[in-house]
């Protein structure tokens, strides 16, 4: 059964915004660790470090949620039933996506205010 397309265009939105996201991540890391390196007992640093580390581990993970969804659809006993359930949770996804984009955008702007 072929993607819907405004399911297709949801998954299209939730890949860019995990890119971004894990674009952010990076650059976040790059930022944390020499703040860290000269305050390495700094608790503030080391929750902004492990955030940036962790929001690489959910990209890693949605990304394999968002394959296992299309895989899903695009198997030929696909239901009605099936694509609502991929539209939801890929939308609810969607949301925690764009939260930690918010938030390592934030933590990315204290940390430059910092240098």
């Amino acid at each position: 059964m072929p993607i819907p397309s405004e399911i297709q265009a949801l998954i299209e939105r939730l890949n860019q915004e995990l890119a971004d996201t894990e674009t952010d991540a990076t650059q976040g890391l790059n930022l944390v660790r020499p703040i860290l390196s000269r305050f390495p007992d700094n608790a503030r640093m080391i929750q902004f470090f492990a955030f940036f580390n962790n929001g690489l581990l959910f990209v890693e993970i949605s990304r394999r949620r968002v394959q296992t969804s299309v895989e899903r659809l695009e198997a030929t006993d696909a239901t009605a039933a099936d694509i609502q359930d991929v539209g939801e949770a890929s939308s609810t996804l969607l949301g925690r996506v764009l939260e930690a984009k918010i938030d390592g955008r934030q933590i990315i702007s204290i940390l430059r205010e910092l240098q």
